[in-house]
């Protein structure tokens, strides 16, 4: 009887170290867990730029407003009768900076 006890206690010391310790047991249920919290999360960002790309698609197949937008900023067109302007910044390319007063001053002898 004592030796069948002594056994019955070695299985479970063992069945415990496999659970708790082992890479098989609640370790690596640990870890997937993470791993599945991630992917969910990782999921829902992938649904919610499907649904972005699904209106857009939606829009550019039902009406003409969403592919003249798109050309239009896309490809640069425009229509007939219509004159494009580019503002490209605050100075002329190219163009020198006038000098200030004190600059001249100074360069003159």
């Amino acid at each position: 009887m004592r030796y069948l006890l002594l056994l019955l206690l070695g299985l479970f010391l063992l069945l415990q170290y496999r659970l708790w310790i082992s890479d098989e047991g609640m370790q690596e249920m640990w870890r997937l867990r993470e791993l599945l919290e991630e992917q969910s999360a990782r999921n829902i960002e992938l649904e919610q730029r499907n649904a972005v790309l699904e209106a857009e698609v939606r829009d550019l197949r039902q009406g003409k407003d969403a592919v003249e937008e798109r050309a239009r900023s896309d490809l640069g067109m425009i229509r007939d009768q219509e004159t494009f302007f580019q503002i490209v910044g605050d100075e002329y390319p190219g163009a020198e900076p006038a000098p200030d007063d004190a600059d001249a001053a100074e360069q003159t002898p």
